[in-house]
């Protein structure tokens, strides 16, 4: 069986937003327009490779006691990084997703997937394992942003292309629910055709 499977599982199969509902704070808040959805999936995806790497290779020594608090330790560090990173580089993206950068270390999907799968695989499987749940949760971000920023203010990564003002509902919280819960219902019923 090919290693790609690890890919594709966390893409589909187990995708973090749209199956497992993991990582809702980031995805209702953030997805206001499909950059800021895009943006922070790319960024909780590379705290999730680095981290799935870096404690799979550490998990052999860590004792059971102490587990935890080293993963998130080492979530910390990286999302330590990618923050002073995007100041120096992206200014205007942090600006945007302010709070959410350093509400990665507490994300679930992260910390979820460092203890149900990193410590228990190589460091190769647990990269790609990073790369599949990364691009899965990156893609439903995306979309959710999307679908509210065609219906909410008529435009698609900031360009605009429908007259006028959108449906104001999309742009808050209650189309952020509204959009996310359908959408999970057309991919579990496409998940459940296959």
């Amino acid at each position: 069986m090919s290693k790609w499977h690890f890919v594709t599982d966390g893409f589909v199969k187990n995708n973090p937003t749209f199956v497992l509902v993991l990582g809702m704070c980031p995805t209702l808040a953030t997805t206001t327009s499909a950059m800021n959805g895009l943006e922070m999936g790319l960024a909780t995806m590379f705290v999730l490779i680095l981290s799935n790497i870096v404690i799979s290779l550490i998990a052999p020594m860590v004792p059971d006691k102490v587990r935890i608090p080293v993963y998130i330790t080492v979530i910390a560090t990286f999302v330590t990084v990618l923050q002073l990173l995007m100041q120096a580089f992206t200014p205007s993206v942090y600006e945007t997703l302010g709070l959410f950068i350093p509400l990665i270390v507490v994300n679930c999907i992260v910390l979820g997937r460092a203890e149900g799968f990193a410590n228990k695989h190589n460091v190769g499987e647990s990269a790609l394992d990073g790369i599949g749940v990364g691009l899965g949760f990156t893609a439903s971000l995306t979309v959710i942003g999307i679908v509210r920023e065609i219906l909410g203010s008529g435009s698609l990564f900031g360009w605009k292309f429908i007259p006028g003002d959108g449906i104001l509902a999309f742009v808050m919280a209650p189309g952020a629910f509204l959009v996310l819960g359908y959408l999970m219902v057309l991919f579990n019923k496409y998940l459940a055709k296959k």
